[in-house]
Protein backbone atom coordinates (compact mmCIF):
# COMPACT_ATOMS: atom_id res chain seq x y z
CA UNK A 1 0.00 0.00 0.00
CA UNK A 2 2.72 2.38 0.78
CA UNK A 3 5.24 1.91 -2.32
CA UNK A 4 1.52 2.69 -4.41
CA UNK A 5 0.76 5.63 -1.98
CA UNK A 6 4.22 6.82 -2.93
CA UNK A 7 3.68 6.49 -6.62
CA UNK A 8 0.25 8.47 -6.38
CA UNK A 9 2.77 11.30 -4.83
CA UNK A 10 5.00 11.28 -7.51
CA UNK A 11 1.97 11.51 -9.80
CA UNK A 12 0.43 14.23 -8.51
CA UNK A 13 3.59 15.87 -7.64
CA UNK A 14 2.09 19.10 -10.08
CA UNK A 15 -1.75 19.01 -8.61
CA UNK A 16 -1.25 22.21 -6.10
CA UNK A 17 1.00 24.00 -8.76
CA UNK A 18 4.05 24.45 -7.02
CA UNK A 19 2.45 25.70 -3.92
CA UNK A 20 4.25 25.26 -0.59
CA UNK A 21 3.03 22.55 1.77
CA UNK A 22 2.01 23.75 5.33
CA UNK A 23 0.30 21.32 6.89
CA UNK A 24 0.82 17.36 6.16
CA UNK A 25 -1.51 15.11 8.38
CA UNK A 26 -1.51 11.57 8.89
CA UNK A 27 -5.42 10.63 8.92
CA UNK A 28 -8.09 7.91 8.37
CA UNK A 29 -8.19 4.18 10.03
CA UNK A 30 -5.26 4.10 12.13
CA UNK A 31 -1.52 5.36 10.66
CA UNK A 32 0.10 4.81 13.87
CA UNK A 33 0.72 1.70 12.98
CA UNK A 34 3.38 2.35 10.68
CA UNK A 35 6.78 2.36 11.83
CA UNK A 36 9.16 5.00 12.36
CA UNK A 37 11.18 3.97 9.57
CA UNK A 38 7.46 4.11 7.10
CA UNK A 39 6.92 7.27 8.47
CA UNK A 40 10.07 9.05 7.99
CA UNK A 41 10.37 7.32 4.31
CA UNK A 42 7.12 8.82 3.07
CA UNK A 43 8.08 12.00 4.74
CA UNK A 44 10.60 12.23 2.67
CA UNK A 45 9.01 11.18 -0.64
CA UNK A 46 7.10 14.36 0.42
CA UNK A 47 9.96 16.49 0.55
CA UNK A 48 11.10 15.51 -2.63
CA UNK A 49 7.95 16.06 -4.61
CA UNK A 50 6.92 19.70 -3.36
CA UNK A 51 8.28 22.46 -1.65
CA UNK A 52 7.72 22.25 2.54
CA UNK A 53 7.00 25.22 4.95
CA UNK A 54 10.06 25.78 7.62
CA UNK A 55 7.62 25.36 10.09
CA UNK A 56 5.50 22.36 8.66
CA UNK A 57 2.68 21.57 10.71
CA UNK A 58 2.74 17.84 11.10
CA UNK A 59 0.19 15.48 12.22
CA UNK A 60 -0.57 12.15 13.16
CA UNK A 61 -3.42 10.56 14.27
CA UNK A 62 -3.47 7.88 16.80
CA UNK A 63 -5.42 5.68 19.33
CA UNK A 64 -4.60 5.70 23.09
CA UNK A 65 -3.05 1.77 22.89
CA UNK A 66 -1.28 2.67 19.74
CA UNK A 67 1.55 4.54 21.17
CA UNK A 68 4.16 4.26 24.09
CA UNK A 69 7.38 6.31 24.94
CA UNK A 70 9.59 4.60 22.98
CA UNK A 71 7.05 5.22 19.19
CA UNK A 72 6.66 9.08 20.61
CA UNK A 73 10.28 9.53 20.74
CA UNK A 74 10.64 8.13 17.31
CA UNK A 75 7.35 10.22 16.03
CA UNK A 76 9.75 13.26 17.82
CA UNK A 77 13.04 12.43 16.10
CA UNK A 78 11.70 12.54 12.26
CA UNK A 79 9.89 15.56 12.71
CA UNK A 80 5.83 14.54 13.60
CA UNK A 81 4.84 17.59 15.79
CA UNK A 82 1.59 17.19 16.28
CA UNK A 83 -0.77 14.19 18.05
CA UNK A 84 -4.69 13.57 16.79
CA UNK A 85 -5.59 11.00 19.91
CA UNK A 86 -9.12 9.77 19.60
CA UNK A 87 -9.94 9.54 23.25
CA UNK A 88 -13.42 9.52 23.44
CA UNK A 89 -14.16 9.36 27.03
CA UNK A 90 -12.68 8.56 30.19
CA UNK A 91 -14.87 6.46 31.32
CA UNK A 92 -14.18 2.44 30.46
CA UNK A 93 -17.61 1.62 30.54
CA UNK A 94 -18.32 4.03 27.74
CA UNK A 95 -15.40 3.03 25.52
CA UNK A 96 -16.33 -0.65 26.16
CA UNK A 97 -19.39 0.35 24.96
CA UNK A 98 -17.91 2.49 22.04
CA UNK A 99 -16.16 -0.99 21.11
CA UNK A 100 -12.94 1.10 21.89
CA UNK A 101 -9.93 -1.09 22.12
CA UNK A 102 -8.32 1.06 24.97
CA UNK A 103 -9.33 1.62 28.66
CA UNK A 104 -9.56 5.26 30.56
CA UNK A 105 -5.82 4.66 32.32
CA UNK A 106 -4.44 4.28 28.63
CA UNK A 107 -6.43 7.73 27.50
CA UNK A 108 -4.45 9.63 30.60
CA UNK A 109 -1.42 7.72 30.15
CA UNK A 110 -0.62 8.47 26.14
CA UNK A 111 -1.53 12.46 26.74
CA UNK A 112 1.35 12.29 29.96
CA UNK A 113 3.83 10.40 27.69
CA UNK A 114 3.72 12.29 24.87
CA UNK A 115 3.99 15.72 27.11
CA UNK A 116 7.03 14.05 28.39
CA UNK A 117 8.81 13.01 25.02
CA UNK A 118 8.54 16.88 24.60
CA UNK A 119 4.99 16.45 21.90
CA UNK A 120 2.72 19.44 23.48
CA UNK A 121 1.08 20.26 20.22
CA UNK A 122 -1.39 17.52 21.35
CA UNK A 123 -5.28 17.45 20.04
CA UNK A 124 -7.89 14.94 21.62
CA UNK A 125 -11.29 14.20 20.24
CA UNK A 126 -14.18 13.83 22.84
CA UNK A 127 -17.59 12.61 22.13
CA UNK A 128 -21.10 13.61 23.80
CA UNK A 129 -24.82 13.11 23.16
CA UNK A 130 -24.53 9.51 23.94
CA UNK A 131 -27.12 7.46 25.83
CA UNK A 132 -25.25 6.28 28.31
CA UNK A 133 -23.46 9.79 28.98
CA UNK A 134 -24.51 11.55 31.80
CA UNK A 135 -24.17 15.59 32.46
CA UNK A 136 -21.42 15.20 35.54
CA UNK A 137 -19.72 12.89 33.32
CA UNK A 138 -19.74 14.84 30.40
CA UNK A 139 -18.32 17.29 32.89
CA UNK A 140 -16.08 14.85 34.23
CA UNK A 141 -14.43 14.23 30.73
CA UNK A 142 -13.88 18.06 30.43
CA UNK A 143 -11.99 18.43 33.79
CA UNK A 144 -10.06 15.48 33.06
CA UNK A 145 -8.90 17.07 29.90
CA UNK A 146 -7.96 19.97 31.29
CA UNK A 147 -6.55 18.76 34.08
CA UNK A 148 -4.38 16.83 31.40
CA UNK A 149 -3.14 20.58 30.02
CA UNK A 150 -3.90 19.09 26.16
CA UNK A 151 -3.94 22.44 24.02
CA UNK A 152 -6.95 20.83 21.36
CA UNK A 153 -9.86 19.81 22.25
CA UNK A 154 -12.04 18.33 19.01
CA UNK A 155 -15.75 17.89 20.55
CA UNK A 156 -18.69 15.87 18.72
CA UNK A 157 -21.50 15.35 18.48
CA UNK A 158 -22.57 11.46 18.53
CA UNK A 159 -23.72 10.39 14.82
CA UNK A 160 -25.83 7.29 14.34
CA UNK A 161 -24.61 5.71 10.59
CA UNK A 162 -26.88 3.60 8.66
CA UNK A 163 -26.06 -0.01 9.13
CA UNK A 164 -23.91 0.37 12.06
CA UNK A 165 -24.42 -1.88 15.44
CA UNK A 166 -25.18 1.18 17.36
CA UNK A 167 -27.81 1.65 14.44
CA UNK A 168 -28.96 -1.46 14.54
CA UNK A 169 -29.53 -1.46 18.62
CA UNK A 170 -31.28 1.63 18.68
CA UNK A 171 -33.75 0.43 15.92
CA UNK A 172 -34.68 -2.72 17.81
CA UNK A 173 -35.09 -0.67 21.19
CA UNK A 174 -32.29 -2.66 22.83
CA UNK A 175 -30.59 0.97 23.60
CA UNK A 176 -32.19 4.61 23.73
CA UNK A 177 -32.14 6.91 20.73
CA UNK A 178 -29.61 9.53 20.19
CA UNK A 179 -31.31 13.02 22.21
CA UNK A 180 -30.73 15.62 20.45
CA UNK A 181 -31.79 17.68 23.23
CA UNK A 182 -29.40 16.39 25.70
CA UNK A 183 -26.75 16.20 22.78
CA UNK A 184 -27.53 20.46 22.41
CA UNK A 185 -27.11 20.73 26.63
CA UNK A 186 -23.86 18.93 26.16
CA UNK A 187 -22.19 21.41 23.44
CA UNK A 188 -23.74 23.94 25.47
CA UNK A 189 -22.40 23.21 28.52
CA UNK A 190 -19.05 21.99 26.80
CA UNK A 191 -18.76 25.45 25.20
CA UNK A 192 -18.92 27.18 28.86
CA UNK A 193 -16.54 24.75 30.43
CA UNK A 194 -13.63 25.16 27.70
CA UNK A 195 -14.37 29.16 27.15
CA UNK A 196 -14.14 29.48 31.00
CA UNK A 197 -10.84 27.50 31.31
CA UNK A 198 -9.22 29.86 28.55
CA UNK A 199 -10.26 27.69 24.82
CA UNK A 200 -11.09 29.39 22.08
CA UNK A 201 -13.70 28.40 20.39
CA UNK A 202 -12.70 28.84 17.00
CA UNK A 203 -14.74 26.22 15.02
CA UNK A 204 -17.98 24.61 16.09
CA UNK A 205 -15.82 21.34 16.62
CA UNK A 206 -13.01 22.50 17.94
CA UNK A 207 -11.44 24.41 20.89
CA UNK A 208 -7.73 25.45 21.02
CA UNK A 209 -5.71 27.56 23.77
CA UNK A 210 -3.59 30.33 21.87
CA UNK A 211 -1.67 29.38 18.97
CA UNK A 212 -2.84 25.64 18.60
CA UNK A 213 -5.32 26.32 16.19
CA UNK A 214 -5.14 23.05 13.90
CA UNK A 215 -3.47 24.51 10.86
CA UNK A 216 -4.49 21.97 8.74
CA UNK A 217 -7.86 21.46 9.81
CA UNK A 218 -8.55 25.71 9.66
CA UNK A 219 -6.77 25.87 5.92
CA UNK A 220 -9.66 23.28 5.25
CA UNK A 221 -12.74 25.40 6.67
CA UNK A 222 -11.27 28.00 4.76
CA UNK A 223 -10.86 26.74 0.87
CA UNK A 224 -7.27 26.14 0.48
CA UNK A 225 -6.33 23.51 -1.56
CA UNK A 226 -5.19 19.93 -0.40
CA UNK A 227 -4.04 17.04 -2.00
CA UNK A 228 -5.37 13.44 -0.16
CA UNK A 229 -3.06 10.24 -1.04
CA UNK A 230 -4.64 7.26 -0.13
CA UNK A 231 -7.64 5.21 -0.68
CA UNK A 232 -10.77 7.18 -0.50
CA UNK A 233 -8.42 10.22 0.38
CA UNK A 234 -10.14 13.20 -0.59
CA UNK A 235 -8.17 16.31 -2.72
CA UNK A 236 -9.55 19.81 -3.95
CA UNK A 237 -7.14 22.14 -6.19
CA UNK A 238 -9.21 25.72 -6.19
CA UNK A 239 -11.33 24.48 -9.05
CA UNK A 240 -12.33 20.65 -9.04
CA UNK A 241 -12.53 18.02 -6.06
CA UNK A 242 -11.64 14.60 -6.26
CA UNK A 243 -11.75 11.24 -4.61
CA UNK A 244 -10.10 7.81 -5.05
CA UNK A 245 -11.64 4.35 -5.50
CA UNK A 246 -12.11 3.01 -1.63
CA UNK A 247 -11.12 -0.29 -2.43
CA UNK A 248 -7.68 -1.45 -2.15
CA UNK A 249 -6.47 -3.65 -4.18
CA UNK A 250 -8.68 -1.53 -7.37
CA UNK A 251 -6.18 1.17 -5.79
CA UNK A 252 -2.77 -0.17 -6.28
CA UNK A 253 -3.77 -2.28 -9.58
CA UNK A 254 -4.34 1.24 -11.35
CA UNK A 255 -1.18 2.95 -9.44
CA UNK A 256 0.88 0.19 -10.69
CA UNK A 257 0.01 1.43 -14.47
CA UNK A 258 0.13 4.64 -13.56
CA UNK A 259 -3.78 5.85 -12.93
CA UNK A 260 -5.13 7.68 -10.48
CA UNK A 261 -8.34 5.77 -9.05
CA UNK A 262 -10.94 8.98 -8.54
CA UNK A 263 -13.14 10.71 -9.72
CA UNK A 264 -13.75 14.46 -10.29
CA UNK A 265 -16.36 16.70 -9.89
CA UNK A 266 -15.65 20.12 -11.28
CA UNK A 267 -17.21 22.95 -9.38
CA UNK A 268 -19.50 24.99 -11.10
CA UNK A 269 -19.69 29.22 -8.82
CA UNK A 270 -22.45 27.75 -7.17
CA UNK A 271 -21.53 25.01 -5.98
CA UNK A 272 -17.78 26.54 -5.25
CA UNK A 273 -19.74 29.45 -3.23
CA UNK A 274 -22.09 27.16 -1.25
CA UNK A 275 -19.08 25.20 -0.39
CA UNK A 276 -17.82 28.43 1.32
CA UNK A 277 -20.65 29.50 2.79
CA UNK A 278 -20.70 25.88 4.50
CA UNK A 279 -17.41 26.10 5.96
CA UNK A 280 -16.57 29.76 6.92
CA UNK A 281 -20.19 29.12 8.43
CA UNK A 282 -18.32 26.85 10.49
CA UNK A 283 -15.71 28.91 11.86
CA UNK A 284 -15.81 31.86 14.88
CA UNK A 285 -15.53 34.38 12.50
CA UNK A 286 -18.03 33.44 10.02
CA UNK A 287 -18.67 34.31 6.25
CA UNK A 288 -16.51 37.08 4.86
CA UNK A 289 -19.04 38.99 2.44
CA UNK A 290 -16.35 41.10 0.92
CA UNK A 291 -14.89 37.92 -0.56
CA UNK A 292 -18.24 36.38 -1.21
CA UNK A 293 -18.89 39.93 -3.20
CA UNK A 294 -15.64 39.99 -5.43
CA UNK A 295 -16.12 36.37 -6.51
CA UNK A 296 -19.38 36.20 -6.96
CA UNK A 297 -21.21 39.41 -7.09
CA UNK A 298 -23.30 41.67 -6.06
CA UNK A 299 -26.68 39.61 -6.80
CA UNK A 300 -25.40 36.29 -4.99
CA UNK A 301 -24.06 38.85 -2.04
CA UNK A 302 -27.23 40.88 -1.88
CA UNK A 303 -29.68 37.28 -2.01
CA UNK A 304 -27.25 35.43 1.19
CA UNK A 305 -27.99 38.94 2.83
CA UNK A 306 -31.65 38.56 2.22
CA UNK A 307 -31.75 34.83 3.25
CA UNK A 308 -29.86 35.68 6.22
CA UNK A 309 -32.69 37.86 7.88
CA UNK A 310 -35.25 35.44 9.45
CA UNK A 311 -32.21 34.48 11.11
CA UNK A 312 -30.75 37.64 11.74
CA UNK A 313 -34.01 38.52 13.83
CA UNK A 314 -34.18 35.44 15.60
CA UNK A 315 -30.66 35.78 16.61
CA UNK A 316 -28.95 32.68 15.13
CA UNK A 317 -27.01 35.12 13.12
CA UNK A 318 -25.17 37.99 13.81
CA UNK A 319 -23.52 40.95 11.44
CA UNK A 320 -20.46 41.94 12.65
CA UNK A 321 -18.78 44.40 9.88
CA UNK A 322 -18.14 42.75 7.07
CA UNK A 323 -18.45 38.66 8.59
CA UNK A 324 -21.77 37.17 8.92
CA UNK A 325 -21.52 34.52 11.67
CA UNK A 326 -23.49 32.07 14.18
CA UNK A 327 -24.35 33.24 17.82
CA UNK A 328 -23.96 30.31 19.84
CA UNK A 329 -27.56 29.00 19.73
CA UNK A 330 -27.49 29.68 15.80
CA UNK A 331 -24.55 26.66 16.11
CA UNK A 332 -27.25 24.14 16.99
CA UNK A 333 -28.71 25.02 13.91
CA UNK A 334 -25.48 25.07 11.55
CA UNK A 335 -26.37 22.96 8.90
CA UNK A 336 -29.97 24.20 8.14
CA UNK A 337 -29.00 27.68 8.26
CA UNK A 338 -25.64 26.84 5.76
CA UNK A 339 -28.23 25.26 3.68
CA UNK A 340 -30.58 27.99 3.97
CA UNK A 341 -27.99 30.37 2.76
CA UNK A 342 -26.79 28.05 -0.19
CA UNK A 343 -27.28 29.68 -3.49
Amino acid sequence: MLIAMKRELEIQKDYLQGATIETIYFGGGTPSILSKSELHDFLDTIAKQHNIAEHVEITLEANPDNINPAYLKDLKDIGINRLSIGIQSFFDEHLLWMNRTHNASESKKCVLDAQNQGIDNISIDLIFGYPLLTPEQWEGNLAQAIELDVPHISSYSMAVSPDTALSHQIKTQKIPNISEEASAADFLKGKEILIKAGYDHYEISSFSKLNFQSKHNSNYWKGVPYLGVGPSAHSFNGRERQWNVRHNKRYIDALNTNIIPAEVEHLSPQNALNEQIMTQLRMKEGIYLPDILANYGQEWTQQILEDAKPYLSSGRLIKNGNYLLLSTEGQLYADIIAADLFQ
